[in-house]
């Protein structure tokens, strides 16, 4: 009897907190919205999993060696977010998968993907407002950028302490696209703005192609060399896909490495949104910032779209610029269904892709510009 009854004191069951099992259903709810509502599977279901992994009591997969004791498999692995190695191969895979063709031919998309950067700033003076310290507000302010993997880089510089919230925070409202930009953009255009049918993007040439991620590598690195890491992998994996010579590099790049990455990525991640750490009111403050953000980003995105709009004579639909965001392509299919539903004979992906392509690029230089500042 007093072994059933050591065991029974050993197992997670007795040592279960109130915390904890709020953590395991707020697990459970990630992985109903994966697989269930098919919202963002790739991204939710591991961090949704890796978070029941982590709140699990005496499990100890994040546990670090001690006395000799090797540590937990997942302490390990989060080695990978930590020394900043895994948000740049998440990258390479996003350039190897995007085609900048849309953005190489229409330009003036650089100015939607900068306007959509606007909630990163707004929520890094909120945070200041609200009494974090300027890094740790300039992690939070990277959620307005929907960029999931450099708000992890950006986070575990100037703020490892909070990486749990802040990464779960970006990664839930990245999933979260569909159900959160629709109404501010609907609310933001009439039905004549998002009916307009945009005309063919002009054919782009390879040599443009190629010269682009080398061209935009070296002026971005000289400009903010501390957002290298993040535009040059991109940059990296884009030459990759458009140079033609290394077929089997393009391949590894958007299939093994990315899928990998994003594995071990969610599922550290999850297991780092410790009870202790969430159900404070920082987090709380994180999460009202973070929506915040979002809601900026994708409203300044819409309203410099609608300038444009009328400064080419009708020729640009304003919904394109809330694809700005950095959710790569999330946002831009948002943009295509709502231009569909206001008219059918709308296509707007490819030129949507291209502030969407521009957001990604500005959030990451907008990280650089943060960390030259508070690292």
């Amino acid at each position: 009897m007093e072994r059933v009854l050591r065991f029974l004191d050993m197992t997670g069951f007795a040592n279960l907190t109130f915390g904890q099992a709020a953590m395991l259903a707020i697990g459970l709810l990630f992985l109903y919205l994966a697989i269930f509502k098919k919202h963002e599977p790739l991204v939710l279901l591991p961090i949704g999993f890796g978070i029941i992994l982590g709140n699990i009591p005496l499990a100890g997969l994040l546990r670090g060696p001690s006395d000799g004791v090797v540590g937990g498999v997942l302490f390990y692995l989060f080695q990978g977010v930590w020394l900043g190695i895994f948000p740049p191969l998440i990258f390479l895979g996003i350039g190897a998968l995007t085609d900048f063709g849309p953005l190489i031919a229409n330009p003036q998309t650089l100015m939607l993907g900068a306007a959509a950067q606007l909630g990163i700033f707004g929520a890094y003076l909120g945070a200041l407002a609200m009494g974090f310290l300027p890094p740790e507000a300039a992690s939070i302010g990277i959620i307005g950028g929907a960029d999931g993997p450099t708000a992890i880089f950006l986070t575990t510089k100037l703020a490892p302490g909070l990486l749990g919230p802040i990464s779960v925070a970006a990664y839930s409202y990245i999933g979260l696209v569909p159900l959160i930009q629709p109404p501010i953009m609907r609310a933001l255009t009439t039905r004549e703005e998002r009916s307009v049918v945009m005309a063919q993007m002009r054919k782009v040439s390879k040599r443009e192609r190629i010269l682009f991620p080398i061209a935009v590598t070296i002026i971005v690195g000289l400009l903010v060399p501390n957002s290298l890491s993040l535009v040059g992998m991109l940059m990296l994996g884009n030459l990759f896909r458009e140079s033609g010579v290394v077929d089997r590099f393009a391949r590894t790049s958007e299939s093994d490495i990315a899928n990998i990455t994003t594995i071990f990525l969610g599922v550290t991640i999850g297991a780092s949104a410790s009870a202790e750490t969430f159900f404070t009111g920082r987090f709380l403050g994180i999460l009202f910032l973070g929506f915040g953000a979002f809601v900026l980003s994708t409203a300044g995105g819409v309203l410099i779209g609608k300038l444009v709009h009328r400064l080419t004579g009708g020729k640009v639909n304003p919904l394109i610029g809330a694809a700005g965001v950095s959710a790569v392509p999330e946002a831009a299919r948002v943009a295509q269904h709502l231009g569909q539903e206001a008219n059918p004979r709308n296509f707007l992906l490819m030129h949507a892709m291209g502030p969407n392509v521009a957001g990604v690029i500005g959030s990451a230089v907008a990280a650089g510009v943060f960390l030259a500042i508070f690292g």
